[in-house]
């Protein structure tokens, strides 16, 4: 049979490939060829065995995507169905007065066995079946899945920028953010399919109803006028077979519809639908107790079948004194290994017991020892080596391995990062509930604790997990604990850059390119410049947010300056010029247009002159220039263009480092480090109007 099916070796390619073509042909040969009642009794009974697979496979996935075939297996079992009752009613009608073995075991036993050969209550169990299918199983699982498509549609904005902020922030790589997009993707067009594939369901079951008014009045027409019998014989016979038939196409249909509302209504987690079913519903022996004591009530009332009560009540009450007395014996357990072991006498000190200052520390408060405890599974372990590599591939060295301690002296929920034993930034995270960042466009309010992002001091609010989706879907940037701490730590890392930098991080990068270049190398160090000098110079351009990945056409340039003077300032100009190809496409990547913030020439006269007496500015001056900055540098800001502002060659380290004091995140940009190929257009003017 399975060679005439064409289902031997489904597992293979090929075999997978002919399965639906070949169910196809089946389900067409069964609306035009009649079949025999053997066929018959075959094709119901493996329609009832495919509806329990559907429903097992429902029941067992751990995500809706895990039976994304779902609404295609919809489709094909409903048209399987359908296929199926137009062959038995041609069977039926033909052959229906030969009696009830006519159209096949299946069908006989349906509508013997089942209802006990009573068309009357045979009638009334399909139409309650009918009923149940339309009006409560498949109408619930449509709602579900017709909100759920609309939320999944509405949250994929939301979603997206949380992906885009992770692979921002080194979280994750772009393999996986793509297929993070794919995947919700695939969850809007799941939820969409299973919106229309509902409509199948409820369509088949109105079928069914129309399909045995016709089969009752057909089977009366054809049984009294063609085949001379009585009209109640032939309503007898007639109504058991169309029963029997209805009943046998309703019952996998039944089985079909809960499939669906299992696969929509389930929450993804790490179980089943029966694991979180039994988890959830017999932890607690509380309730299992007080259940017990009502069933006990409600046996001692006279008339209430005492024996059924009271046997339910007992085995309630055992299932909560076992359930309690596991939980019992876990909590002693647990508190017995918790058990400190005995003090013995303590050591003399030694050097060991000298602790240098970690170069890079986190400490967090005891709430958030989770996230960075190893036996724990803490997440944020291996975010924060993420962050430390995407920072080596983007800025050019390997920032220092970070101390992680929890600190008890601060809040639960506070975390603190350190740079050479001082604190260079803390905030506050929550461990279970969400960050709902206002990127500045969003459309509705959340309830929840007010705060701000520590990284960049946007507006936030700590939600609940229960309000994430509504988050994304009012256009927040939606991200968790874990991710609040990965990103803060990135945002200082890149800031604090220069602090780093140290000797052996520079000699370390000597010796990575000395494997490549070693002429190079030795013919700038320490012939040209000393091992300081050229700390300083990278310093120098990391404190103005300069990577210092090419370190080869530094030392190129370094090289040409043989001979002249040793300032550390002045070489760090000459090499900018060697990098501005590089500053400017990290800047303004694929873009021959630069937008910038430019000086007003007579505000430029008055800086170059200040400069040629001795580069100070006067208070009145400098205080005047530092709030003109400030109002070029948010106007650039709002309109979406990058902070930089581009300045004659001579005055760019005066305004570097005068600016940058307090607009940390502004860039000063020299006119010689922008390249001749490039278009300059100044939007902003500091010291007059655009």
């Amino acid at each position: 049979m399975s060679r005439y099916l064409g289902m031997e070796g489904l597992g293979s390619p090929g075999g997978k490939l002919l399965a639906g073509p070949v169910l196809i042909l089946l389900i067409m040969a069964m609306l035009i060829l009649p079949l025999p009642p053997f066929a018959l009794d075959l094709f119901f009974t493996f329609n009832i065995a495919l509806s329990l697979m559907v429903l097992l496979v429902s029941m067992f996935t751990l995500r809706a995507l895990d039976f994304a075939a779902f609404p295609a297996v919809l489709l094909f079992t409903t048209l399987l169905r359908l296929a199926l009752n137009v062959a038995s009613t041609r069977v039926v009608l033909m052959e229906g007065h030969q009696g009830g073995a006519a159209a096949g075991k299946v069908i006989e036993a349906f509508g013997q066995f089942l209802v006990g050969g009573n068309f009357a209550v045979g009638l009334v169990v399909f139409l309650i079946l009918v009923v149940i299918n339309f009006m409560v199983i498949t109408k619930g699982a449509g709602r579900i899945a017709e909100v759920g498509a609309r939320f999944m549609l509405d949250a994929m904005p939301g979603k997206q920028m949380a992906i885009d902020a992770d692979l921002n922030a080194g979280l994750i790589g772009e393999e996986e953010a793509r297929a993070r997009r794919a995947e919700v993707a695939r969850e809007a067009d799941f939820y969409g399919s299973m919106d229309g594939a509902s409509k199948f369901v409820r369509g088949d079951a109105v079928a069914g109803l129309v399909i045995m008014a016709v089969n009752i009045i057909g089977g009366l027409l054809i049984g009294t006028m063609q085949h001379d019998m009585s009209f109640a014989d032939a309503a007898r016979t007639y109504t058991l077979l169309t029963i029997g038939d209805g009943l046998v196409a309703q019952i996998p249909a039944l089985v079909i519809s809960t499939a669906a509302g299992v696969t929509v209504s389930r929450v993804n987690t790490d179980q089943d639908v029966g694991q979180q079913m039994i988890d959830q519903l017999l932890t607690n022996p509380k309730v299992l107790f007080l259940a017990a004591g009502v069933m006990g009530l409600l046996g001692l009332v006279p008339g209430m079948p005492n024996f059924v009560f009271l046997l339910f009540t007992v085995l309630l009450a055992g299932m909560a004194w076992m359930i309690g007395r596991r939980r019992d014996d876990r909590l002693a357990e647990e508190q017995m290994q918790a058990e400190a072991p005995q003090q013995q006498e303590p050591p003399e000190a030694s050097w060991d017991d000298v602790e240098l200052i970690d170069t890079l520390g986190l400490e967090v408060g005891h709430r958030l020892i989770p996230l960075v405890d190893q036996r724990q599974k803490g997440e944020l372990l291996g975010r924060i080596k993420s962050v430390r590599k995407k920072f080596a591939r983007e800025v050019g060295f390997l920032p220092p391995v970070v101390h992680i301690r929890d600190n008890l002296e601060l809040g639960p929920n506070t975390y603190v990062v350190t740079l050479k034993g001082a604190e260079v930034g803390r905030g506050e995270s929550f461990p279970g509930k969400w960050l709902a960042i206002n990127p500045g466009q969003v459309t509705g309010e959340l309830a929840g604790t007010p705060t701000e992002d520590p990284a960049f001091g946007l507006p936030a609010v700590w939600i609940d997990d229960d309000q994430r989706e509504h988050a994304q879907v009012y256009g927040y940037t939606v991200v968790d604990a874990g991710t609040v701490v990965a990103t803060h730590f990135n945002h200082l890392l890149h800031r604090h850059a220069a602090e780093m930098l140290g000797r052996q991080e520079v000699q370390q990068l000597l010796d990575k390119l000395a494997g490549e270049n070693k002429s190079l190398v030795e013919e700038v160090v320490p012939k040209v410049v000393s091992l300081t000098v050229l700390q300083r110079i990278l310093q120098n351009l990391l404190d103005e947010d300069v990577p210092i990945r090419d370190l080869r056409s530094i030392l190129d340039t370094l090289a040409d300056c043989e001979g002249q003077q040793q300032d550390p300032m002045g070489l760090t100009a000459r090499v900018r010029l060697a990098l501005g190809r590089a500053i400017i496409h990290h800047w303004f990547p694929g873009r021959d247009e630069l937008r910038v913030i430019g000086l007003d020439s007579r505000l430029e006269q008055v800086l170059t002159q200040a400069l040629e007496g001795g580069g100070a500015l006067e208070p009145g001056l400098a205080d005047t220039l530092m709030a003109q900055a400030a109002a070029a540098l948010e106007r650039q800001e709002t309109a979406g263009e990058p902070p930089v502002l581009v300045v004659p060659h001579g005055l760019r380290p005066l305004l570097a480092h005068f600016l940058r004091r307090r607009l940390r995140h502004l860039t000063v940009i020299s006119q010689a480090e922008i390249p001749d190929d490039r278009h300059l257009r100044v939007t902003n003017l500091i010291g007059g109007a655009a």
